[in-house]
């Protein structure tokens, strides 16, 4: 095997151990979050989780990306960006800080003054609940630098560790202060979103000043850091022919820039339209956050139970490995778009470059379309017919009255875009140069005044569901465009990774089959041996589908499980 082929392979390994972990990172968020709404739910009222839910935490997450997400991707897109001149680098990402502030500033302005506030006599505080939440996502920004360095030298445990850490101190405060004192109302939310930010903050520095005095930094020979300060901003005009930034870097980061705002809307779509045209009240807000986060909880939790069952076959100690976007699939989007990124040169079609490290990539991409594509297509054959169930069990009849049943399943159909979409996206994003970046800007544009207009009026005729399939036409048109680009990098090759997207045959005929009994099930077998309000035959039938399922895509996908094993079957020496 040649030393690219080596390479790609190393980068490979690392980039599916950070994903596994993010995956475990995902899980955990989710399952806390479920159970955090299952116990507050019964506390306060709706009309608060819409609030914090929806409204402070896309301001939460809006500050966060449109200071950082831009910066993220510039500099971590592959060697020619960064290699020796990361002093460069971090004063580039410095300029986070100033970003950040601008966008707090402005948006907590917004969100106060400008926004309809909610009813005094129902919650208070809200504003000084902005000026917390925007605050806390400034802060947050300081661990900036640290982070992007772990990520571009796959310190892989890092992340998982502090963030799983930070996360649990917040629900654990959260759900601690109203259970002690419901009649604080926001405030419980603010005091357990500032633990978040004081853990996450001290953690990762913490790690970083021990790994740098203890010594172990010397001992990773490409790592450029040797003290603290080199984390921090430098201005010497002196060094580094004058230059105070990475040019190449900043080049990158004002195409991703451009290209984040538009993505942003794209992403929260629906979340703006609830927050700036009020299509919904606080209480239809949060119980469409409820179904939303009980969506994303199902679809993780059938990938682990999947992937642990396919370890248990091996016999090997095996980690989830992953999923892709907002919600149900952001570790794939974010740690193979790392993967893509070191392996692809920007601009040049595969015909351009190494074979071996282009058959790697190309057998990566096709595998991870069909592994997405398979698991998406397991939640729609299921999420259909048990979503009602799903719902009474997890809310009763404050999610099963109204449109709940509908939206989730609209949300599993969703889902199976979202999978596609993850995936192609993140492989497109690390192949393309700044012109093609500048040249998706203006098509990202057009996608989003499609779906802007398309969820006001969805939304005004049919309810929350119109949120969802403003997305689903959103995902299917950045999908096509994905898929036009592909098929055009790999003009002239004959490699096609694009066919990992259509399924085995008889999968295909399985789900299909699994899925209308069920559905028969739901209708005929729903009110038969009930315990404890469980229908026991209709849960026993999903079962056996499920499990059929299982052993066709293990004897008919061979090659997608052929690529899970390989992967996992030597465990990574780096840690």
């Amino acid at each position: 095997m040649t030393t690219s082929a080596n390479e790609a392979n190393d980068v490979l390994k690392n980039t599916k151990k950070l994903a596994s972990y993010n995956m475990i990172l995902q899980l955990a968020f989710r399952v806390l979050t479920f159970v955090t709404n299952a116990v507050i739910l019964r506390f306060i009222t709706r009309d608060i989780l819409g609030v914090v839910n929806v409204r402070l935490t896309l301001l939460y997450n809006t500050i966060l990306f449109m200071s950082r997400e831009a910066f993220r991707r510039a500099c971590l897109s592959g060697n020619e960006v960064t290699k020796g001149k990361w002093r460069l680098t971090i004063n580039l990402l410095w300029c986070v800080i100033p970003v950040g502030l601008v966008c707090s500033l402005l948006l907590s302005y917004v969100w106060v003054h400008l926004l309809e506030a909610p009813d005094e006599n129902l919650m208070s505080h809200y504003p000084t609940s902005v000026v917390v939440f925007a605050f806390c996502a400034w802060a947050e920004l300081l661990i900036e630098p640290l982070w992007v360095v772990s990520q571009a030298f796959q310190f892989v445990k890092l992340k998982v560790f502090v963030e799983g850490i930070a996360i649990m101190a917040k629900y654990f405060l959260a759900i601690t202060l109203i259970l002690i004192k419901p009649q604080w109302g926001l405030l419980c939310f603010c005091l357990s979103q500032i633990a978040h930010s004081v853990v996450s903050i001290t953690l990762y520095y913490g790690y970083y000043i021990w790994f740098v005095q203890s010594g172990q930094a010397k001992k990773m020979e490409d790592f450029p850091f040797r003290k603290m300060s080199d984390f921090f901003p430098h201005f010497n005009s002196t060094v580094d022919d004058g230059r105070l930034i990475n040019e190449n870097a900043k080049k990158l980061t004002l195409s991703f820039f451009r290209q984040g705002i538009l993505k942003q809307l794209l992403t929260e779509g629906e979340r703006y339209v609830m927050t700036i045209l009020n299509v919904l009240s606080f209480a239809d807000q949060g119980v469409y956050d409820v179904i939303n986060n009980l969506g994303s909880l199902a679809a993780r939790y059938l990938l682990v139970v999947t992937l642990n069952f396919h370890s248990r076959i091996q016999s090997i100690n095996l980690c989830q490995i992953i999923l892709i976007c907002r919600f149900i699939f952001l570790p794939i989007e974010e740690s193979f778009y790392v993967f893509f990124a070191k392996m692809l040169t920007r601009g040049k079609l595969a015909s351009s470059h190494d074979k071996d490290r282009i058959d790697i990539i190309s057998s990566v991409l096709s595998n991870l379309l069909r592994f997405v594509v398979l698991i998406g297509s397991i939640i729609l054959a299921f999420g259909l017919p048990y979503s009602t169930l799903l719902l009474d069990l997890y809310g009763g009849s404050i999610l099963t009255s109204g449109t709940g049943p509908m939206l989730l399943r609209a949300f599993c159909l969703y889902v199976l875009l979202l999978a596609i979409n993850g995936t192609t996206e993140c492989f497109v994003f690390a192949s393309m140069d700044q012109s093609q970046i500048d040249g998706y800007n203006r098509k990202m544009f057009a996608f989003s005044f499609i779906f802007l207009a398309s969820s006001y009026y969805l939304t005004n005729w049919i309810g929350s569901v119109g949120f969802i399939i403003s997305n689903c036409f959103n995902m299917t048109a950045r999908i096509s465009h994905s898929l036009l680009y592909i098929r055009r990098f790999y003009k002239g090759s004959d490699l096609n990774p694009l066919n990992g997207i259509i399924p085995n045959k008889f999968v295909a005929a399985n789900l299909l089959f699994c899925s209308i009994i069920c559905l028969i099930s739901e209708r005929q077998l729903s009110s038969v041996l009930l315990v404890f309000k469980l229908p026991l035959v209709h849960v026993c039938v999903g079962a056996i589908s499920l499990l059929s399922v299982a052993v066709v895509i293990f004897t008919k996908e061979a090659e997608v499980v052929s690529f899970l094993r390989s992967q996992y079957r030597t465990p990574s020496k780096q840690e």
